[in-house]
């Protein structure tokens, strides 16, 4: 199955993603509170929002009604949860001293070249497109998932680490895209096989650079 071999390009890069100061900070409770707000912002304003375009591109190109339906409850499930995130933030941080969530900040360029990472996948083919989009739903299964089980309890980020969750339904979803990429890989020629893990590769990659500019949000223009 596609998925075994995407998983092996997929391991690496989330341990490093785990263990990068941005996502071990907040289970340990040492990430600045500005971080965290700098994150919220970039990814309910921009990055959320380019990956339901994305989502909603990809099913308009699926070969059948199947693969457009999943990839079109993606986009609804996308931006609820972008709302709900939001939601969440601005309630955790009325509670604990953080920072209000800066709704003139610009674009950072890190999450620019994201979500203009999953525009073009999406023009370039189905396959393309679909290879780019998986790693942000099975990273976040991942990463929200450490969060919630290693969080260090009574830290600074415990109470965050359960409204960031988005609940055990959410494997279920999870599952699903990767049947869907399992399917594609089985259906579509070598060529459209290489793209999809061409893709896969550049996307994960792009998890570990978002953690990296959140974290180094300072040095970025606001």
């Amino acid at each position: 199955m596609l998925h075994e071999e995407l998983r092996t390009i997929r391991d690496p890069v989330l341990r490093k993603v785990q263990d990068h100061p941005f996502w071990s900070g907040l289970r340990d409770g040492s990430l600045p509170g500005e971080a965290l707000a700098y994150f919220v912002r970039q990814d309910t304003a921009f990055l959320l929002p380019a990956y339901a375009r994305a989502l909603a591109r990809c099913a308009a190109a699926a070969p059948d009604d199947a693969a457009a339906l999943l990839l079109g409850q993606s986009v609804v499930g996308t931006l609820e949860a972008r709302d709900e995130l939001r939601a969440a933030y601005t309630s955790f941080a009325a509670g604990h001293g953080l920072p209000a969530l800066d709704e003139g900040s610009a674009v950072a360029p890190a999450t620019h070249a994201h979500a203009s990472f999953f525009g073009a996948a999406t023009a370039t083919s189905f396959h393309a497109g679909l290879g780019a989009l998986l790693p942000m739903v099975w990273f976040n299964h991942e990463v929200s998932d450490r969060l919630k089980d290693g969080v260090v309890p009574g830290s600074r980020y415990a109470d965050w680490s359960v409204a960031y969750h988005p609940g055990d339904s959410y494997q279920y979803a999870v599952r699903a895209f990767l049947d869907l990429v399992d399917r594609a890989g089985e259906e579509c020629s070598a060529a459209e096989r290489r793209v999809m893990v061409e893709q896969f590769s550049i996307g994960a990659q792009y998890e570990w650079d978002f953690a990296e500019s959140c974290l180094q949000q300072g040095s970025w223009p606001m």
